[in-house]
C-alpha cells in the first residue's frame, strides 16, 4: 500500500510541475497576442492532413506556426512544411503525450515575430494527453468517422476537456455506414460544452466553418 501512495505522490508532483509550466506558457502566449490551440486525437484520425490544409487556407490571413508531437520520426512535421508556416517537431522518445516544458522549448525554437496562431498537434492518443495542460487557450478533439460512434463513451475524459470536436473524414461517412445521429448524441452526452463541426480535408467540406472558429471566434480576423 505504501508503494501505491508513493506512486500517486510522484504523479501528483509531476502534474503540479506541468501545471505551473503550462500557466507560465499561457501567460506568455497571451501577453504576445498568440492564440494557442491543442489538437488531440487517436492515431489515423486525419490530424496532419487537416492541419496542412488549414495552413494553406490561412496563408495571407494569419501568421501561424505549428508544433508537432510524435513518439518517433518527424514524418508529420515533414508533411506540414511547405504550407506557409514554420513547423517544429518534438519527438517524445516513447512518451505518449506532450508536456508544457516541451512546448516551451519548441516555441522558443520557433522564434517567429508577429505570430497570431500557434497550433499544437499532440501525440496521437486519447488517454495520456487529456491530463496535461500545455498552456493552450483551447482544446480541439478530433473524431474520424472510421473510429466508431462510441469513441466519446470509451474515452470520455478527453472529450470533456474539448472546446471543439471535429468529426473528420465526413466525406466517407455514408460509404462506411457511419451512424451520424448516434455519434452526435454520444458527443453531446459526454461533452455538452463543446461545439461540433463536421469536416473533410479532402473535399473541403466544413473547412470554412473550422477557419471561422479559429479566426473570427478568437479575434484573429
Amino acid at each position: 500500500m505504501s508503494d501505491v501512495r508513493k506512486i500517486i505522490a510522484v504523479e501528483q508532483a509531476v502534474l503540479a510541475k506541468n501545471e505551473k509550466m503550462a500557466e507560465a506558457n499561457r501567460a506568455e502566449f497571451s501577453a504576445k497576442g498568440i492564440f494557442v490551440v491543442n489538437v488531440l486525437s487517436s492515431p489515423g484520425s486525419g490530424k496532419t492532413e487537416l492541419l496542412a490544409n488549414t495552413l494553406e487556407r490561412l496563408k495571407g490571413r494569419v501568421q501561424s506556426a505549428v508544433i508537432v508531437g510524435d513518439l518517433a520520426t518527424d514524418n508529420d512535421a515533414q508533411r506540414m512544411r511547405g504550407h506557409g508556416a514554420p513547423v517544429v517537431q518534438v519527438t517524445t522518445d516513447g512518451l505518449c503525450h506532450l508536456e508544457a516544458n516541451m512546448v516551451k522549448a519548441a516555441f522558443d525554437e520557433l522564434g517567429v515575430a508577429g505570430l497570431g496562431l500557434l497550433i499544437i498537434e499532440n501525440v496521437g492518443n486519447l488517454v495520456c494527453p487529456s491530463s496535461h495542460d500545455l498552456g493552450e487557450h483551447a482544446r480541439v478533439v478530433m473524431l474520424s468517422v472510421t473510429e466508431g460512434e462510441d469513441k466519446p463513451m470509451k474515452y470520455p475524459v478527453i472529450f470533456k476537456t474539448a472546446n471543439l470536436v471535429l468529426v473528420s473524414k465526413i466525406d466517407i461517412a455514408e460509404a462506411i455506414g457511419f451512424d451520424r445521429d448516434l455519434a452526435m448524441a454520444n458527443i453531446r452526452a459526454v461533452a455538452p460544452q463543446a461545439q461540433i463541426l463536421e469536416v473533410s480535408a479532402r473535399t473541403g467540406q466544413g473547412m470554412d466553418a473550422w477557419l471561422d472558429w479559429l479566426i473570427e471566434s478568437h479575434g484573429l480576423a
